[in-house]
């Protein structure tokens, strides 16, 4: 008994210096907590609390009757929606879409940082990277507009070359198999010159005396960006691949419900779209939150699974 008090007086002492300790840190940085702030209320208001809304998914809500007033159907559903004919084409589209995506797009910054990374004289390196940033700060309506601008068969710049050198044109924005294609085109277009700010900020962290050793030893550029450059950008391209699984069947509801027609739908369909048609213009509120949660649960999914395998393959991941 005597032990337990003499312990019970010593962690007391302890667990006041410890909690000293974090409010004196707390007070040392208080301006690092002010402007951090910001930050945290965003993703409290506007990511965390109306995350309660995912429980309209397991209820046939009604805004008549109400949140607490509506009605409980478990998951209804979800079984109304895998047994949807619907859904196998939507997963077909929307999982092609977001192969294609990973295939194509995702290594676009990282080859455009590694050729910018290349370019010595400054003013040129500038130039270059003003130019493809500018597409990211275009709204979707204009990278539309200037698509039907150049594709159309109507006047179209792209078709007037096609038909010149073949004599007949395409149909790019209403034939189905070119839909794909051109929405991974838009997406490179617009995003990859933004998506290399955070390649170009890790090659600015590698030590020039890697390069020099590199050219001692007598490697060529190609050994250099090889053996040097890419191994820098490893683990930022295992952080960043494993947060773009999070968003594997978000396609982005803007891009594709512009570039849909009546002729291109069979294939344009991916689950934003039918979220949209579900939920708005058809107030089937319960039944598209339940599309909305089913997309969620695969992201989660894939980022642990991913951030899994990341860790048993040596990188750090990112938990």
């Amino acid at each position: 008994m005597e032990k337990q008090k003499n312990e019970s007086t010593v962690q007391l002492p302890l667990n006041t210096r410890t909690k000293q300790s974090t409010l004196q840190k707390m007070l040392r940085d208080k301006w690092m907590y002010v402007l951090v702030m910001p930050g945290v209320l965003y993703f409290l208001i506007f990511k965390i609390l109306p995350m309660w809304g995912v429980l309209l998914a397991f209820q046939n809500y009604s805004p008549f009757l109400g949140f607490w007033g509506s009605e409980w159907v478990a998951f209804e559903h979800f079984q109304r929606f895998f047994s949807d004919p619907d859904f196998l084409r939507l997963m077909r589209n929307t999982l092609l879409l977001a192969i294609y995506d990973l295939i194509f797009f995702f290594p676009a910054p990282i080859l455009l940082a590694l050729m910018l990374n290349e370019i010595r004289l400054s003013i040129y390196k500038r130039t270059i990277q003003t130019l493809v940033y500018v597409p990211h700060f275009m709204s979707w309506v204009i990278i539309a507009s200037i698509s039907y601008v150049f594709l159309t068969t109507s006047g179209g710049i792209v078709n007037e070359l096609v038909e010149r050198f073949t004599g007949s044109q395409i149909s790019f924005l209403s034939h189905p198999d070119w839909f794909r294609p051109m929405i991974i085109g838009q997406i490179i277009w617009k995003e990859s010159g933004w998506g290399t700010v955070i390649f170009l900020a890790a090659l600015a962290g590698v030590s020039q005396e890697q390069y020099e050793a590199a050219i001692v030893d007598g490697a060529g550029r190609f050994r250099r960006m090889w053996h040097v450059t890419l191994p820098a950008l490893r683990s930022t391209i295992v952080i960043l691949l494993i947060l773009r699984l999070g968003n594997f069947l978000d396609q982005g509801f803007q891009q594709i419900y512009l570039m849909t027609n009546s002729l291109n739908r069979d294939v344009a369909d991916v689950f934003d779209t039918y979220v949209y048609f579900m939920g708005i213009t058809q107030g089937a509120f319960s039944y598209s939150t339940a599309v909305g949660l089913f997309k969620a649960v695969v992201g989660i999914v894939l980022i642990f699974g991913a951030n899994h395998l990341a860790k048993r393959f040596g990188q750090g991941g990112i938990f």
